[in-house]
């Protein structure tokens, strides 16, 4: 494998950080999986350790993070706003200052983009976004790495994304747009991705030949669909909007029929947790299209490999 070796600060907030070495990467999380499956051990943060910040708790997240640290040969420390002075008003570039003193990685779970870029501005060691509004790399990284290993090519493939046009929408738009894979976000009127990602995913997909679209239907859409995803249509912090988002989502659900316009061999594919029988059908993701608990272990195996390159 070949990490980098230069002594810069590399963080990753955005796909667009890694954008000139996501092939690579994947490469490389590729082999570490390997390595793993056969019991080899790959240890290159030996005596590192990884700050966890969350301020939004995750299943997935704190255990593929925590769990990947140890199997590279370091050590994760999980910090929650209550184990740190930032829930009692130290500013996040005081924490920034602090933490660059004592870890050799910061991965922060945050709210607001604002606070993740802020974060990353002051941390004199690599910032790895664990989850923003505005993106969610990581776990686009994983879903490359699916798509690759169930697929083989990105070549003549064609992701729709049907419902939210949220951070993990906006991550796919531009992951799909680095790898040259066309994407679609499917979305209902006012739920569309963020337009300035959008427009930027649009400018790298004709650089790559990826075709970046919009869709307002779920039907048409999949047509030629050789994945389908989803993902919530309510966020954590969005749960007011519950009764409304329903009415608005209607129609959006990933379930046989859906899935039975799209291509033979489509996968499909949520990141998870997922709320059955809401945005996705329980006989879809336990069915022979899912490639949903792929993905979940693929976290552990993709961040790993940003791990390993931006702190090794």
């Amino acid at each position: 494998m070949v990490l980098t070796s230069d002594n810069m600060k590399m963080d990753v907030i955005s796909v667009l950080d890694i954008q000139d070495r996501v092939k690579e990467l994947l490469r490389i999380a590729g082999e570490i999986k390997k390595k793993y499956k056969n019991g080899e051990p790959f240890t290159p943060l030996e005596g590192k350790s990884l700050g966890m910040i969350f301020e939004k708790p995750s299943t997935r997240t704190r255990i593929s993070f925590e769990v990947g640290m140890t199997q590279l040969g370091g050590h994760a420390l999980y910090l929650s706003p209550k184990d740190l002075q930032l829930g009692r008003g130290e500013t996040i570039a005081d924490t920034a200052k602090v933490l660059s003193r004592y870890v050799d990685g910061i991965m922060y779970r945050a709210f607001k983009n604002e606070m993740m870029v802020e974060l990353a501005e002051n941390a004199t060691v690599p910032v790895i976004n664990g989850l923003d509004d505005v993106e969610h790399p990581c776990q686009i990284m994983a879903d490359l790495l699916t798509i690759r290993e169930k697929k083989g090519t990105f070549d003549d493939q064609h992701l729709v994304y049907v419902g939210d046009g949220n951070n993990v929408c906006n991550s796919l738009l531009l992951g799909g747009a680095v790898v040259g894979m066309d994407v679609t976000a499917c979305t209902p009127k006012g739920y569309e991705p963020h337009e300035g990602i959008f427009d930027k995913a649009r400018q790298i997909g004709r650089e790559t030949g990826a075709d970046i679209s919009l869709s307002s239907s779920p039907e048409d859409a999949v047509k030629d669909a050789t994945i389908i995803y989803t993902d919530v249509w309510i966020s954590m912090g969005e749960e007011e909007e519950k009764e409304r988002r329903m009415k608005d989502f209607k129609g959006f659900e990933v379930n046989d029929k859906l899935v039975s316009l799209a291509t033979d061999q489509v996968i499909v594919m949520h990141c998870l947790p997922a709320h059955r029988g809401v945005e996705i059908s329980a006989s879809v993701m336990d069915g022979p299209h899912s490639v949903v608990f792929n993905q979940a272990e693929n976290r552990l195996h993709a961040q790993k490999a940003i791990m390993a390159e931006v702190m090794g």
